[in-house]
């Protein structure tokens, strides 16, 4: 196992279970050419043919649309080339739900702050807002993360910070009184055929309600099942699959908010009772060996360690499931007692960078206050003049 990074330091690269660490710097605005060049230079220095697992979506997009040419050196599914691009896409994945009569919540799209504008003063807050595009995150991103806006002078507050026009969807907010969270893991053979099946709950989130999955466990959801994996087949896609639902109990509909064309973050939740994953599923097949059937361990847990306070602190506990599933194993995203080193450095960056944020926030508070006694002092000096 080879790790392709763009820093030294990542914790998983003090993994004892890491063969080797390839850096490779990028800003996500080079050309498709040079990292192609790059990817087989590193494929040439392992010397054999490996299996290519992106873990980030701008990596699925790029190896999907590049496969032809990327297939002399490595191993991967074969996917139409631009579907992990359109299922990447809030935009794309929008249009293929619609045709696949997939529910959504409620979502505009708008690419100008005068399109925001004028969509805020009718809509109905809270709403969603989410970057359209998973690549504008790197260059022109207009929120750092999956932001939930409380009302039109927010959003208003919001726009006013953009530099340039964005590309964003403004999505219906589910109210969480109504709503339950549910993760959706599987692998699909060359034929979309799914070889192992996931679901599980989302129980807490960074932020709360909208971000990354800091709790959850892994329950049985046979609807979402049939559901994810009828439009998985049905528009023909191959790999691993990362997908956010939302059961809105008003309408009783499982309503999907995120597909990720790759290898999610938390794929650890979810094993059967052979010990498969979706990684190791993804290694089996494309190895030419047979995928061992069995059913889903249920009641594994999984908490993020370092986001997993900040959740509980925020109150982003997501309402209760009342199912009769016993808590099993707890899988941690980070420590594990025979590899701890990668839980130690993860908590070193993640100490030092909140010391960063508290350090910009004392800047700002005294850059705040300096403006403050500036406002006071030409007040007076106002006054002393009348």
């Amino acid at each position: 196992m080879y790790a392709i990074s763009e820093d030294r330091f990542v914790p998983y690269a003090f993994s004892r279970f890491l063969t080797g660490q390839v850096l490779l710097p990028t800003t996500g605005r080079e050309e498709a050419l040079v990292l192609v060049e790059e990817l087989s230079r590193i494929a040439q220095r392992l010397g054999s043919k490996s299996i290519l697992l992106p873990t980030d979506d701008e990596a699925a997009v790029f190896v999907a649309e590049h496969a032809a040419t990327l297939c002399g050196n490595f191993v991967m599914p074969t996917i139409e080339p631009g579907l992990p691009r359109m299922l990447a896409s809030k935009r794309g994945l929008s249009r293929l739900c619609g045709q696949h009569n997939v529910a959504i919540p409620a979502t505009h799209f708008a690419r100008s702050v005068n399109e925001v504008l004028a969509f805020a003063r009718t809509a109905q807050f809270p709403m969603v807002i989410k970057n359209s595009e998973p690549w504008v995150r790197i260059t022109v991103p207009a929120v750092k993360a999956t932001t939930i806006v409380e009302s039109q002078e927010a959003l208003v507050s919001l726009a006013s910070t953009w530099t340039s026009e964005p590309q964003v969807i403004l999505q219906e907010y589910i109210p969480k009184a109504y709503a339950e969270d549910w993760i959706f893991h599987a692998y699909f053979d060359t034929t979309s055929n799914p070889l192992v099946v996931f679901t599980g709950f989302k129980q807490q989130s960074w932020p709360p309600y909208a971000g990354v999955t800091t709790a959850a466990i892994a329950l049985p959801n046979a609807d979402l099942a049939i559901i994810a994996t009828a439009f998985c087949r049905a528009i023909g896609y191959r790999g691993v699959a990362d997908m956010d639902w939302r059961l809105d109990h008003r309408d009783g509909r499982y309503k999907l908010l995120d597909f990720n064309p790759r290898v999610g973050a938390n794929f650890r939740l979810f094993v059967s009772e052979s010990g498969i994953d979706v990684v190791r599923a993804h290694h089996l097949d494309l190895t030419g060996r047979a995928v061992p059937i069995a059913p889903q361990v249920f009641g594994r847990r999984l908490i993020v360690e370092n986001l997993y306070l900040a959740s509980r602190l925020a109150r982003g506990v997501n309402q209760t499931v009342k199912r009769d599933y016993s808590i099993g194993r707890t899988e941690l995203a980070w420590f594990a007692a025979d590899d701890p080193l990668p839980f130690f450095v993860m908590g070193l960056r993640f100490a030092g960078q909140i010391l960063l944020r508290l350090a910009h926030l004392l800047v700002a508070m005294g850059k705040s206050a300096t403006t403050r006694r500036r406002h006071r002092s030409k007040f007076r000096n106002s006054v002393r003049r009348l």
